[in-house]
């Protein structure tokens, strides 16, 4: 994974709105309808059975 900072700003969590310059090693990344979504650590261990039953975030 690319940990350089991001050339169009920084990551979002796509469920909190939590913001890093880079890419942590802790962020979940998730493509879902062709787009990709970053979910902080927190968020991610919240809703990590959703995750690994990959469902769309929309249901978690």
């Amino acid at each position: 994974m690319n940990h350089t900072p991001n050339p169009e700003g920084p990551l979002v969590c796509a469920r909190c709105g939590k913001t890093a310059d880079t890419l942590p090693l802790t962020w979940t990344c998730s493509v879902e309808n062709g787009r990709r979504s970053y979910f902080c650590e927190d968020c991610a261990r919240a809703n990590i059975r959703a995750i690994e039953g990959r469902l769309d975030s929309s249901w978690w």
